[in-house]
Order: C-alpha cells, then structure tokens, then sequence
C-alpha cells in the first residue's frame, strides 16, 4: 500500500482545490446573470458557508491567531468579493471569461512574494518562466490579433471595474496565501471566513439598487453547484497552503486557467478561439518553466 506523507496529503488536497476552483468561473457568471452580480454572490457564499457548518462545524476562535483572524478573515472576503462582483458585473459571456484570465495572474503574484518576502528558493528560470505567463494572459486579452497593448487597452477602458477588481483580487489573494502560511499556525478558519464574506454581500445587496432575484431549477442547481465547488475547494486550499508545498501548489495552479476556460465555455456557452487556446498554452508552458525554477536539488549522495 503506498503510504502518502501528512505533507503529500496536504498538497493532493491543495491540487483538488485546483481542479474544483476551475468550474467557478462559468457557474458564478452564470448565476450572477440570474440573480444579480451581488445577489449572486450572496446566495453562493451563503449556501457555502451552510454546506462547510455541516461539514467541518464552526471553529474555536479562541485558540485562532490573532492576526490569521482578523486579517486573513478581510483578505480572503476581499478576494472573494472581488472576484464573484469582476465576474458577475462583465459585458457579456466572453469577457467574464476572459476576466477570469486576469484573475489567474495571483499564481505569477504568490511565486514571487513567496520567493522575495517568505525566502522560498528559486533559479533564474522562473523569470522567463513568469514572464511567458504574463505574456499568455496578455495574448489572451488582446483578441484575434494576438498581443497588442493597444487593444488590451481598449478591452480594459470597456469595463474597467471589472478588469479592476480582477487584478486587485490577484494580489489580495497572492497576500493571503503566503500570509497564511505565516500566520495561520495550522488553524483553518474557511467556515468563518465564508460566513464573513455572504454578511459583507447581504450588505452590499442590502445598500445596492438590484432587486428581482429570478429563480428556476437550473439557476437552484448551478448556484448549489458553485456552492459546492467553492467550499471544498477553498477547504481543501487551506489545508494545501498551510501544511503542503506551496511552490508546488503555486506553480500547478498555474494550470488551472485550462480547466476553468474549457468548463466556463461549456456552461456559458461561448466558444473560445485558437487565439485563445494559444495563450492558454503560453500560460502552461510558462507553468512547467517556474516548476523548474523552484525545484529544489538533492545535494546528498543517494
């Protein structure tokens, strides 16, 4: 029977999370079309909360890390909040999507705040290895064409909020995730931070102008789909970023633009281009390219 290390069981939860997160992207504009940007994300952050009380139950606050409490708990509903509102308040389909790229550059963030601030090792592949990342999602957001900042720029003055909170959840989230990792002490306080994240909407919902909430089965059953996926997956992160291989679960998040690209389009219905698929695959190859870079090598005789 192979036996799997506590830190090997920690990043397979953490790869999980991964492929769970990819399917967010679609259902989370598509429930948003329903229900309303902020609505939306109210309804699915609530249910989540609901679904990780049963699971896990609500944790002892008492022995929490100050810190990890309160600042994790803002970061991780900034990020949350940043992401269901870039998502839900896009033009049309094939910009959520194309939003949710500029989402994925928080990979790119956490490899380097976790090699400059937390002191993770790396070789100089990991700048061509960023590099070519970076420049994926920019082919991505620059259409048919390829790249040109010309029309990157054009496709952001479109919808600047959105654009906005994307990257601003991209750097919340590389934050979050190497702080995490100093602060949390091996607590896990995804139920709390989930519960703190569906009050903040409730407010904003409650404050805002949306009304007319429409719901049907499909909408019911994608909502508690998005509900599911977010909860296991961001439970599964949690344990992954705290008691696994951050490096690893950094570089191979790198993939997860693939999956949520090739899921959104299946759900919204909208087909992706060669163009885009191109990038895709900078994006990737940029991902094998930082592997290399944090690979550590064995310096003992075997």
């Amino acid at each position: 029977m192979l036996l799997v290390s506590p830190k090997g069981k920690a990043t397979l939860l953490g790869l999980l999370a991964i492929v769970l997160w990819s399917s967010t992207v679609g259902l989370i504009r598509s429930v948003s079309e329903a229900l309303g940007p902020i609505g939306g994300a109210a309804v699915i952050y609530s249910v989540s909360a609901l679904m990780l009380l049963v699971l896990i139950g609500f944790p002892s606050l008492r022995t929490f890390p100050r810190l990890y409490l309160i600042f994790g708990g803002i970061l991780f509903a900034s990020y949350e909040i940043c992401l269901a509102l870039a998502l839900g308040y896009a033009n049309d389909r094939a910009q959520a999507i194309e939003i949710g790229m500029v989402n994925y550059l928080w990979p790119s963030f956490t490899i380097l705040m976790a090699v400059v601030l937390n002191g993770e090792k790396a070789n100089g592949w990991i700048v061509p290895g960023l590099l070519l990342c970076l420049y994926g999602i920019g082919w991505i957001m620059g259409g048919e064409g390829g790249w040109s900042l010309q029309r990157i720029g054009h496709n952001v003055l479109t919808n600047p909020l959105s654009y906005g909170l994307a990257f601003c959840g991209a750097i919340i989230w590389a934050i979050y995730c190497n702080a995490t990792k100093r602060w949390a002490q091996g607590k896990d306080g995804v139920t709390l931070f989930f519960i703190l994240t569906a009050v903040t909407l409730w407010v904003q919902y409650a404050l805002s102008n949306e009304s007319g909430m429409r719901v049907d089965l499909p909408v019911a059953l994608r909502f508690m789909l998005a509900s599911a996926a977010s909860a296991v997956a961001y439970w599964a992160w949690n344990r992954g970023i705290m008691r696994g291989n951050l490096m690893l679960l950094a570089t191979a998040s790198y993939f997860t633009p693939v999956l949520s690209s090739l899921v959104a389009g299946l759900v919204l219905h909208t087909q992706l281009t060669v163009s885009f698929w191109l990038g895709v695959s900078m994006v990737t190859a940029g991902s094998l390219l930082c592997w290399v870079a944090t690979r550590r090598k064995n310096t003992k005789p075997a």
